[in-house]
């Protein structure tokens, strides 16, 4: 019997009832890895990207944010919490400190209790007023645009510090969090045990020109087409034909 190709368009439900992947409307239904030859690391990528690109051609930042300052500190406070929740709480906050200087002002129960809904509240909170007291000291009241000093910045590690970069810079970068990492892993780019290694593996299968969207790409697709939980990877536009069966079924018993 001849292979099934996936179905363009449909309902989700509509497509598990016939057990094939949900191809959003526009693009190519890519041929089940269930049936073609398996795919070297780079063909995938370069399937992905295609398919990233018709579905995000424009991807938006997530985080709303003024300048570089504001955005360093909407990505601090997103950490363990999510973009909705970080949008908020940083009105008001960004009212009382839209500047270094301004926010430096604060004490930390005034900054802790603006954030008080986001996760890890209370460390958040000195860490955002001890860097604004850092950039008035060492950075002349601005955010370097410089990867090594952002990450010496209190709070501030290597995923805030290469969101500041792509998104407030245009520096090319490749942010990886928990998020990024697991759709990697299920779409064999990478088999890193940590985030640094998925970063590394990303860089290398995706052109630098791309970076800076892909991240967001990957963000957004994951959102709305590949989540974390209860999730049928073999009808996932994605995941049906770049996951291994292994990983389908491994995930499928879960």
């Amino acid at each position: 019997m001849a292979p099934t190709e996936p179905r363009v368009g449909g309902s989700p439900q509509a497509a598990r009832r016939k057990n094939q992947p949900v191809v959003p409307k526009g693009l190519p239904a890519f041929e089940s890895s269930r049936y073609a030859r398996p795919m070297k690391r780079q063909e995938k990528a370069d399937r992905i990207g295609v398919m990233l690109d018709e579905l995000y051609p424009e991807p938006p930042i997530p985080l709303d944010h003024r300048d570089p300052f504001t955005l360093l500190i909407a990505v601090l406070l997103s950490a363990q919490t999510t973009d909705k929740k970080v949008n908020e709480v940083t009105p008001a906050l960004f009212e009382d400190g839209p500047t270094p200087q301004r926010m430096a002002a604060l004490s930390v129960d005034v900054i802790r209790e603006h954030i008080r809904q986001v996760g890890l509240a209370p460390t958040k909170a000195k860490n955002i007023q001890a860097l604004a007291q850092r950039l008035i000291d060492d950075f002349d009241s601005e955010v370097p645009a410089d990867l090594a000093a952002l990450e010496s910045l209190p709070g501030v590690g290597h995923k805030t510090a290469s969101v500041v970069m792509c998104q407030a810079f245009g520096v090319p970068a490749f942010p990886v969090d928990t998020h990024i990492h697991r759709l990697a892993a299920r779409w064999g780019l990478s088999n890193g045990k940590n985030v640094d290694k998925t970063e590394r593996d990303l860089k290398a299968v995706f052109p630098r020109d791309t970076w800076n969207r892909r991240h967001l790409q990957i963000i957004y697709f994951g959102r709305e087409y590949c989540p974390a939980r209860h999730h049928d990877l073999s009808t996932c536009p994605i995941c049906s034909w770049a996951a291994t069966k292994k990983r389908i079924a491994e995930e499928a018993n879960r």
